[in-house]
């Protein structure tokens, strides 16, 4: 069909993110049912196994996460869905994915907190917990989603990375852009660019399943391939066999983080608007960067020199893209869902350059366009 045939799709962000994960190629689902992340559990309870996949309801978001690692270590693309409560629960089980080095994508529709919160309320309160909620000091990928047609395109993106680099992917969508209805037009499954993992390229016999290539990433079999393949949650040498020497735990440790910077230019994404003659900018993320984006277009129209920074990737910040930007503008707003959690990595990139202003709400309600217009208009110097 001609894409000026297509007809577009009215979708939710969630329904969005299902055929997302099925374009890239997911054929494993396995999570619990919660608000405001449901609707992504029932399609594909019914959509994977009309493609031959496989969709289990689990007992708790533990069991989730761990099924998906398993479901991955055999071959599978694989995924699960959840929300602020089971992303609490599923942490002891990420931190195993990342290291042994398993690919598969988390959803965190964010809702407010903490414990069960306000269930049906938008929020970012999770956002730092993306990136420390496992313990241990090691690199994570984060991303964030907008819109509806965000969540199509970044889940494939999130399958991408996560099979490209050996990772875990973390997918923030919250609750407004999960339950926003759009009318959009998808692209063919052709036309989308889908990545796989490496596969060993040499005999079972020399196959070392976490030495690493230039990139620090190593190739992946997949269980009953023949390969041997120990997978264990202790630090381990190349062969995946534990060890507490301290070069090889070292090596290991440095390797993890080396494939990710080594991806850096494709893994930190940010969607810039109107920047080239910015004096004051917004940075944004989630449903908020909706509202700024038009709070921005607004403000344009009355002469106001400001844009927008929409970053996509949380986590490893996009520090080597803002930075500039903080020496290019006298000041930076930054609206947040939450008390101020990606503020602090911008007030921690900015060192002093320029000065940077929170918008925060915390009372279970969606800041509006409305809102950060006033704000910035409060931001414009005195003539």
């Amino acid at each position: 069909m001609s894409e000026q045939n297509k007809k577009p799709l009215l979708l939710q962000g969630n329904e969005a993110i299902v055929h997302g994960a099925l374009v890239a190629g997911c054929r494993f689902f396995a999570g619990y049912p919660i608000t405001p992340a449901s609707e992504i559990a029932e399609m594909l309870s019914v959509e994977l196994p009309a493609v031959g996949g496989t969709f289990i309801q689990m007992e708790d978001e533990i069991a989730g996460m761990g099924a998906i690692v398993g479901a991955s270590l055999a071959g599978t693309k694989a995924m699960t869905a959840t929300s602020g409560p089971g992303f609490s629960l599923i942490q002891e089980n990420l931190g195993y994915a990342c290291v042994a080095e398993v690919p598969c994508v988390i959803v965190n529709v964010m809702r407010g907190g903490p414990s069960t919160g306000l269930p049906t309320s938008p929020a970012q309160g999770d956002v730092q917990m993306a990136r420390w909620g496992t313990h241990g000091d090691h690199p994570i990928v984060v991303l964030a989603v907008s819109t509806v047609m965000d969540s199509f395109t970044i889940t494939v993106k999130a399958f991408n990375i996560a099979e490209k680099y050996r990772v875990p992917v973390i997918i923030l969508s919250d609750e407004v852009v999960a339950h926003t209805r759009e009318a959009v037009q998808l692209p063919d499954a052709k036309e989308v660019k889908v990545l796989n993992r490496i596969r060993p390229s040499v005999p079972p016999d020399w196959y070392k399943p976490y030495e690493g290539d230039a990139r620090g990433v190593s190739p992946m079999a997949s269980f009953g391939d023949g390969y041997r393949h120990h997978v264990t949650g202790l630090i381990h040498d190349e062969m995946g066999y534990p060890t507490q020497n301290p070069q090889e735990v070292e090596k290991f440790h440095k390797r993890l983080s080396r494939k990710i910077t080594h991806g850096f230019s494709e893994i930190q994404m940010t969607n810039s608007y109107y920047m080239d003659d910015a004096e004051l900018f917004v940075i944004a993320y989630g449903s908020v960067a909706r509202s700024a984006l038009r709070a921005v277009q607004d403000a344009r129209k009355n002469g106001v020199k400001v844009g927008l920074l929409q970053l996509i990737t949380l986590f490893p910040f996009p520090r080597r893209t803002i930075t500039p930007l903080l020496k290019q503008c006298k000041a930076v707003l930054v609206p947040e869902m939450n008390s101020g959690q990606i503020s602090r990595e911008v007030q921690r990139v900015n060192q002093g350059r320029c000065t940077v202003v929170k918008h925060n709400r915390i009372d279970g309600k969606f800041i509006t366009s409305w809102e950060l217009y006033h704000r910035i208009n409060k931001m414009i110097p005195p003539a």
